[in-house]
């Protein structure tokens, strides 16, 4: 409703007709009366019959302050339009939610998220001084998800690294056995791609889980060839007799937790598909990795032995190095 000319002449201000229209059909309040333990609010308004419909707000009168009545449609303009069932705020400005849900079929919303983000929104909030714009709901969630997990994924390495010092006694070779964990991220991208799902964050669910899984192959070499060390074998020797004796414990147990994992990785069902992105994360993982750390674990063992060796020695390094 927008006020006409005429309204101002009569006296009337849009706050006045609001408050009449407004106490004319939801009602105003008259009295509060206690009953018991209740408190009951007695409002007065139009009867029934004469607010059910539209038509009667086109019957309306409002009471001008000198007393007299006029209907509303001679001091105000009406127009029917869509509205919103209430003003959401937060943080003090006006909010609106704009929502939507993946089609069927559909594997994620990243594509349009990311469309949405780099042309609509700067367009609209370029056209609109004031406007801004964010992403809530499940986005904001998984945001501060992430954050929250990285935070707590940087402990858990730190703890896990003071949990291989300890034992080894060394702080280099807790981060050979540490460096497993970057390949078994590598193997979770490869499975997703080669799966067609993409990264999610239950895919990052499975990665983190991931971490403490990976680093079992390269712990058990490494503690291998330390025994064959101990025992007085040079660097390669201790390698080699502990690449062969550790070989088939390590294939064994990565591929029984691949096949363990292949029936969710290949089901179907909608019930399984929620939880299918974090198997893929864990089996593909575990699968890649341990290829990769049956040749590089062995390698980065003898380069920091090599290293080690020419650090501690009495003679000069060799002008060619």
């Amino acid at each position: 409703m927008s006020l006409r000319p005429e309204a101002a002449t009569l006296g009337l201000t849009t706050l006045d007709v609001a408050q009449q229209v407004r106490s004319s059909l939801f009602g105003a309040e008259a009295l509060r009366e206690q009953r018991d333990r209740n408190e009951l609010q007695v409002r007065v308004r139009l009867p029934e019959d004469e607010r059910e419909s539209v038509w009667s707000l086109d019957q309306l009168n409002v009471r001008t302050p000198s007393g007299n009545w006029v209907p509303v449609t001679s001091v105000a303009d009406i127009v029917y339009d869509s509205s919103p069932p209430y003003i959401g705020r937060e943080g003090g400005k006006r909010r609106v939610n704009v929502t939507a849900d993946l089609a069927i079929g559909a594997r994620s919303a990243q594509d349009v998220l990311a469309l949405l983000e780099s042309e609509y929104l700067p367009e609209l909030t370029g056209d609109y001084p004031g406007l801004a714009a964010e992403f809530a709901g499940e986005q904001r969630e998984q945001s501060e998800t992430k954050q929250a997990m990285g935070r707590s994924y940087i402990i858990a390495l730190f703890v896990m690294y003071a949990l291989l010092a300890i034992p080894f006694r060394s702080y280099i070779q807790p981060l050979i056995v540490l460096g497993a964990i970057p390949m078994g991220f590598v193997g979770a991208v490869l499975g997703h791609l080669l799966m067609g799902y993409e990264l999610s964050i239950i895919s990052m669910f499975g990665v983190v889980a991931l971490s403490g899984v990976v680093i079992n192959d390269s712990l058990v070499l490494i503690d291998s060839t330390n025994r064959y060390r101990r025992a007085g074998a040079s660097a390669l020797a201790a390698v080699t007799a502990g690449g062969i004796r550790r070989l088939r414990p390590i294939l064994l147990t990565s591929l029984t937790t691949f096949f363990g994992l292949a029936p969710m990785i290949l089901e179907t069902s909608v019930q399984a598909r929620f939880l299918i992105p974090m198997a893929i994360s864990l089996g593909f993982g575990v699968l890649f990795s341990t290829g990769i750390i049956l040749v590089m674990v062995p390698a980065l063992y003898m380069i920091v032995d090599d290293v080690t060796q020419l650090g501690s020695a009495k003679e000069p390094w060799p002008e060619s190095l």
